[in-house]
């Protein structure tokens, strides 16, 4: 009997192969795992085959389709070239007085890239012990900033009273949240019933209630497209019955000065009857920071751990390994996400959350550095990382780019001062 791969039922129908995982996902398309791989038998694709060809298959949940132009409108760009040479992290005199509460707030590069913009943190909620850690460092013990920094379950009631308690008497100007996106990843086969798709209520929960001027929620782009664009509408409609007119679109990080391709799907929303605005990007892809700009120097740098700047030593043979990959590919077939090599005269290659399987060094016989992971983020290099290599890596993967949240920082404080 002729067994196939997903491999070649992609090829023999001229789909991608990510629609044939779909397809085995949603059960239209019967396979066996042998090994960890999927296995189809030809009897099982020739029926599958039959049937999918006659249109007579569900549109599949998982279609990627880009559904939801007409709800969010219009995009309203808005310039920020005028106020990207500002640096609130370096200087406290280009700060501008406006306060955010953080979401899911993770190490803090959205965070971060707000102070960037000139915003002042009052408040983050973030449930990983070692990004609790890294925040805390960085922003009430280095930067000096009064906010109470501490592991907390965002979906714990008494964790929203103390977050309430903790911002009393001040204004909140600005909520982001970048809920976890897990369940909503375009990577694999996405989960649509994970019970983490569903804390955005959490967030909307407390917008309701601290009722600032704006919010900001940021995900994948495949949130875009889940339940053929019923989940986006269900968060647009959520917070508009709040008060809150939403706009959203997909921002690329690359655009704003970060070394790295990396898009997110942004909303943006506000009750105070301004036009909701997203950054226009500053950069052409011609000129995009590349990774040789960002990481070059750090080759001869001298190993240091409280600079998180500690390369991997490698057996001999992986160092072969690793020389022989060539750019934009994997070392491992089986890892198209991972143990990537990173263009050096482009900007990298998307940074990820990989369990320690990181990207590989454009030029050097090695995975990249923490340092040089938080340097494709465009985290600055004073920002130091906490816990061990394990959750360092985790934390930069899971990050927003600083940059990219510099950039929205810029667009909604001009949306504020244009508050009716």
């Amino acid at each position: 009997m002729q067994i196939l791969t997903v491999e070649d039922v992609a090829n023999k129908t001229n789909k991608s192969i990510k629609t044939i995982r779909r397809q085995i996902a949603e059960g239209n398309l019967k396979a066996s795992k042998i090994n960890n791989k999927y296995r189809i038998s030809i009897e099982d694709f020739n029926k599958w085959y039959d049937v999918y060809t006659k249109g007579i298959l569900k549109k599949s949940i998982f279609d990627e389709v880009d559904y939801f132009n007409t709800n969010s409108k219009k995009v309203n760009y808005v310039d920020i070239s005028d106020k990207w040479n500002i640096d609130g992290w370096k200087n406290k005199d280009q700060r501008n007085g406006l306060n955010f509460i953080d979401l899911f707030s993770g190490a803090g590069g959205l965070s971060c890239g707000l102070v960037m913009a000139g915003w002042n943190p009052i408040g983050s909620v973030e449930i990983m012990e070692q990004a609790v850690a890294t925040y805390k460092y960085n922003f009430v013990d280095k930067k000096g900033f009064e906010e109470n920094v501490e592991s907390r379950d965002i979906r714990d009631a008494n964790v929203k009273r103390h977050l309430y308690d903790s911002v009393w008497g001040k204004n909140v100007d600005l909520i982001v949240g970048g809920f976890p996106c897990q369940g909503f990843s375009m990577a694999g086969n996405r989960i649509v019933t994970d019970d983490r798709n569903t804390l955005y209520l959490d967030m909307l929960e407390i917008v309701d209630h601290l009722r600032p001027k704006v919010v900001v929620m940021e995900n994948v782009p495949g949130l875009r497209s889940m339940l053929g664009g019923k989940v986006e509408e269900k968060i647009i409609n959520d917070f508009e019955k709040i008060g809150y007119k939403i706009n959203v679109t997909v921002l690329n990080a690359a655009d704003y000065y970060t070394p790295q391709t990396r898009k997110r799907v942004i909303f943006i929303g506000n009750r105070i009857g301004c036009e909701n605005y997203h950054p226009k990007p500053i950069l052409s892809e011609k000129k995009y920071v590349t990774t040789k700009e960002a990481i070059e120097d750090l080759m001869s740098h001298k190993t240091d751990a409280l600079f998180n700047h500690v390369p991997t030593n490698h057996s001999n043979e992986m160092k072969k390994k690793l020389m022989a990959v060539k750019e934009g590919e994997s070392l491992y077939s089986n890892y198209s996400d991972s143990w990537k090599k990173c263009p050096w005269n482009k900007p990298s290659c998307t940074v990820k959350e990989n369990h320690g399987a990181v990207n590989i060094h454009p030029i050097l016989p090695r995975v990249l550095t923490v340092r040089e992971l938080a340097r494709l983020q465009s985290f600055p290099d004073d920002f130091v990382f906490q816990g061990s290599k394990k959750w360092q890596l985790t934390q930069i993967g899971n990050a927003v780019p600083c940059n990219l949240g510099k950039a929205i920082g810029i667009a909604v404080e001009k949306m504020i001062k244009e508050e009716k």
